[in-house]
Formats: structure tokens, sequence, C-alpha cells
């Protein structure tokens, strides 16, 4: 047996308390990059973005009042207001912007939507929120591509957006009658993603 004194051997096998506070600065951000890539690769695996939770469903929407986008001609009332999502319709409520790709993926969906005999039968509606964006871009934009909105507002400082808990455009909700939040989709209207949008549209305008 050595003679070294087991002080010696202590201090020669123990890891220095700043190094194990350095390695764990660096475990501790690797373990929080895996749980968000576990969690993006959930989502893709499943093929539905709207797996992400909201806090608001089965509530009321958030109190709002937005302003016109000017000079968009619309078959509803100017502007957009928590209001006008408690008339007795259900309302898909879409969230995009010009700057965003997927809004302009999407595109087509939404026409789509607008233009539903299904749809129009059962009164629903489509409204938009232009999403941190210059009004006059969002206006170039849905006269590019189409406007499928009976009604816009615009949230130019994303407050409101905020009270819906956007995550990021697009987004869209479906609004019973009464203002009740059914159904969110994070991220564009998709064949993967349509199925459950529609069948959330279905069940929020049964009487």
């Amino acid at each position: 047996m050595s003679n070294i004194p087991a002080s010696i051997h202590l201090s020669s096998s123990a890891t220095p308390p700043r190094r194990r506070v350095a390695r764990l600065w660096v475990v501790i951000p690797l373990l929080v990059f895996c749980g968000i890539a576990a969690l993006l690769l959930v989502r893709l695996g499943a093929g539905d973005p709207s797996l992400v939770p909201s806090a608001l469903i089965g509530r009321s929407v958030p109190q709002f009042a937005l302003k016109p986008l000017e000079g968009l001609s619309t078959s509803g009332p100017p502007g957009l207001s928590s209001a006008d999502l408690r008339r007795g319709h259900v309302t898909i409520l879409n969230v995009f912007a010009s700057w965003c790709v997927e809004c302009r993926e999407e595109e087509g969906a939404l026409m789509a939507l607008a233009s539903d005999p299904t749809l129009q039968r059962r009164g629903v509606k489509l409204a938009g929120i232009v999403y941190k964006d210059d009004p006059k871009n969002a206006l170039a934009y849905l006269v590019a591509h189409g406007n499928p909105f009976a009604q816009v507002g615009t949230d130019r400082s994303g407050r409101t957006g905020i009270d819906f808990g956007v995550y990021g455009v697009p987004e869209t909700y479906v609004i019973k009658g009464d203002g009740t939040i059914a159904y969110k989709l994070v991220g564009g209207i998709s064949d993967a993603s349509r199925p459950g949008l529609m069948a959330a549209i279905a069940e929020a305008a049964r009487p």
C-alpha cells in the first residue's frame, strides 16, 4: 500500500468545484437542445402542427378592436373586433402577414374555404388579422393573391396576437358563434392539417 497520505489521494481524485460548474454549463444547454429537437421530431412525425397546445381553447376570445386595412374592400364591416366574433356564426380567424412565406403557401386553401358551398350554407365566415406588417404591403399582398376574408383587422403592434397566444404566423382559429375558441392550428393549412380543421369547423357549427 502506498505511503502517500489519504488527504493527497482525495485531492488528486476529486473534481474541483469550478470544473464541475463548467461541466454543468456544457451539459444543461445540450439537454435543452435535445428536448427542443425531440419536440420538433414528434411534431414533424405526426404531421400535425396543431399539436402545440393553447390555453385559450374553450375560452372566450380576448377583447380587442382593430382598425381596418385601408384601401381593402370587404363584404363585412370595416376592421375587426371581439364583438364581431360573437355574432352567432362560426368564424375561421387567420393570422397572417405579407412577409410570411408559409402564409403565401396556404392562400389557396383559404380561398377554397371562402368559396366552399357547405361552409357558406352553414354561415361560416373568414376573418383575418394582419400581424406586425406594413399596411401597404399587406394590401398589396391581398390584392395580388386574393382576399378570402369578409373582415380584416390590422395588428401592427402585435398586441392582439399576444393576447391570442400567437406563436408565429400563420395561425388559424375556429371560433364558435358565441366567441368561444374551439380550435387552433399553428402553421399553414396543408393536406395533413386540413381534415382536423374541417372537423373542428363542423363541430363548432353544430347547434
